[in-house]
Order: C-alpha cells, then sequence, then structure tokens
C-alpha cells in the first residue's frame, strides 16, 4: 500500500489556537533551591514562552503558590508580558487541585495544555500526571522548567513522557507557533522575540539583519 504525502501539518504540533500555556510558580524562593539549570537561562526561557504566548494570543493562565506569604512573586519578565493579568495564587503543591486554576481552565476549554515552571518534579508532575489521567493532552517545555537537582528534573521528566506528556523546549515552542516565516503577520514578532531571548540564534538574526537585510521568508 502506497502513501500520499500533502504539505499540511502532523496534528501533534501546536497552533497558537488549541492550547492553554500554564506556566506555574516562576517565583524567587523557588528558584533559589533550583539547581538543574541556571537561573539566568531559566528567566530568559521562561520569558521567551511567556513573550511567544502573548504574542500569538495563546490563552495562558499564570499561578503561583503562597505569594505573599512565601515564594514572592511571579518573576517580572514574565509579569510585564501579560500586564494586569490576575496571578491565581494557591496553597496546593499540585496546581490541578486548585479550584480557581481549574474553573479558568474549564472557562478556557482547551483540551491541550502546554506547561512549564518550578519545581518539575512537584509543581509540573501534580498537574501533568492530573490532567492526563483526565484525557487531556500535555505537552512540557523542559529547559522552561526546573529542579532541587539534575536528578529531580530528570527523573520528574521521565515520569511524565511515560505517562504520555509530550517534551519540548522553549525555542522550539515559539517556532512551532510561527511554523511558516511566509507568516507576515507574526514574522517581525517571533524574530523579535528571538533577538532578545533567542541566545545564540537570537544573535545570528541580528547579524544576518544587520549586515545582510535578511529575511527568512
Amino acid at each position: 500500500m502506497s502513501i500520499t504525502a500533502t504539505p499540511t501539518p502532523g496534528p501533534l504540533l501546536l497552533s497558537p489556537t488549541d492550547h492553554v500555556l500554564v506556566m506555574i510558580d516562576f517565583q524567587s524562593q523557588m528558584a533559589f533551591a533550583t539547581k538543574s539549570i541556571d537561573a539566568i537561562v531559566l528567566r530568559t526561557n521562561a520569558a521567551l514562552i511567556a513573550n511567544a504566548a502573548a504574542g500569538f494570543k495563546v490563552p495562558t493562565v499564570l499561578t503561583t503558590v503562597a505569594e505573599k506569604s512565601f515564594s514572592g512573586p511571579m518573576f517580572d519578565e514574565i509579569a510585564a508580558a501579560f500586564p494586569g493579568q490576575e496571578m491565581l495564587d494557591r496553597t496546593s503543591m499540585n496546581t490541578w487541585e486548585d479550584a480557581a486554576v481549574i474553573k479558568t481552565l474549564n472557562a478556557i476549554g482547551k483540551d491541550r495544555l502546554v506547561l512549564a515552571g518550578l519545581w518539575t518534579s512537584v509543581c509540573i508532575v501534580g498537574p501533568a500526571l492530573s490532567a492526563i489521567a483526565q484525557g487531556y493532552e500535555v505537552y512540557v517545555i523542559t529547559d522552561a522548567c526546573g529542579d532541587v537537582s539534575t536528578e529531580a528534573h530528570e527523573r520528574a521528566v521521565e515520569r511524565m513522557i511515560q505517562a504520555g506528556a509530550r517534551p519540548m523546549t522553549s525555542l522550539q515552542y515559539m517556532l512551532e507557533l510561527q511554523r511558516d516565516w511566509a507568516r507576515g503577520e507574526t514574522y517581525e514578532l517571533t524574530t523579535g522575540i528571538a533577538k532578545k531571548f533567542g541566545g545564540a540564534y537570537g544573535l545570528g538574526v541580528i547579524y544576518a539583519k544587520t549586515m545582510f537585510g535578511a529575511h527568512e521568508g
């Protein structure tokens, strides 16, 4: 039996309208003990996905744990991408056990979730396994997560993959939302975020545009 290829994206690829991004506990107290990823890299990756989601108008839930009593505010880079958006503060370590978060997710009405936050083995594993058990598709941006050790982070990611979660990276997330440089309405958005938060790739974009007037499309 022969297969005929068509120039269409696979159903497992993300688009701006088919999922909700949940950013969990990007707070000072959680970051202090995070050792699996450098704090600067973590903040940059978190800023990249926050700005990408905001720019592509992806429904996004921002949630904190014990913000005023212990853990501190959400990273400025994330809050700045969503000015005025409410931070849903919780007492539960598992975001999925918080009634306000679940009410918000139900109101958005997407059955595909993308998760990122601190710590991987607690605050990400909890909602990931809980959502999968209730029939949701779950993606985890692993380089925008961190834990108290590399061992803790890696075992958490493995555990989620075993349950059916799909790992990805922050830059991959943004480029998957863009996916075609001919989409002119978001071209400057994507390359602008890359130049600011995209590390070596962003430097390459700056160089090409400055020296040669290059354009990916």
